[in-house]
Order: C-alpha cells, then sequence, then structure tokens
C-alpha cells in the first residue's frame, strides 16, 4: 500500500477499510475473527464512535498493516516518508545472526579458495 492509497482516504474509518482491503479481507471477516460487535464496527466506519486503540491495533496485526496509523499521522501534518519503524529485539537479533552468517559464508569460501590454490 503506498501513501498516495493512505492520503486518498478522507476518514479513520476509511483508513481502517483500507487496511481490511488490502490484507484482501471483508470486513465480516476481520469483525468475525476478532470477534468485534458489527454495531461498533460500523461507528467506526461512519466515524460516530471513537475507535478504541486496542481493538485498533488487533485490527492492524491481524490485517499485516498499519494503515489507519499512517493515515492519521498524515491526518495530524507528519510526513510518511520520514517515518520508520524501530526494530524490535527479535529483528535485531535475527538481522545479527543474517549478518554473522554471511560473514562465516565468506570466510568459509575464502579458506576454501585458498586450500584449494595451495593444492593446486
Amino acid at each position: 500500500m503506498t501513501v498516495q492509497e493512505i492520503a486518498r482516504e478522507k476518514t479513520l474509518g476509511g483508513a481502517i477499510g483500507l487496511c481490511i482491503k488490502a490484507a484482501g479481507y471483508e470486513p465480516k471477516e476481520v469483525i468475525a475473527e476478532l470477534k468485534m460487535d458489527k454495531a461498533q464496527w460500523s461507528r467506526w466506519e461512519s466515524g460516530q464512535e471513537g475507535v478504541i486503540f486496542p481493538k485498533l491495533c488487533a485490527v492492524m496485526d491481524y490485517c499485516g498493516n498499519d494503515a489507519p496509523l499512517l493515515w492519521m499521522n498524515m491526518a495530524r501534518g507528519y510526513d510518511l516518508s520520514s517515518l520508520r519503524r524501530r526494530e524490535t529485539e527479535l529483528e535485531r537479533e535475527l538481522r545479527i545472526a543474517r549478518e554473522e552468517n554471511a560473514q562465516l559464508r565468506h570466510d568459509k569460501r575464502v579458506l576454501t579458495e585458498a586450500l584449494r590454490g595451495v593444492a593446486a
């Protein structure tokens, strides 16, 4: 999903709908999966009721994107191109493990090539 798609939404309810659509779901699927009240959902979409943040987080987590959160930032005047997520502890550990793995593969290749050169 692009910044332009998020910017086209006029309301938070529209951004929530975009979140669901971008994930390939229908609203009724998300409502059922997260055991949400249909009437409350309707009020969210129409802007008649404030969104409860933990429930909104559950929707974004289920859908795998942060469109409503990004929309709120944009609505408050933030430049989405300069925002970035912080690296989680797990992501940091994975990045370090991948870097170490790449270095070990490199070292192995260099040693293997050196041994082949000596034996030749």
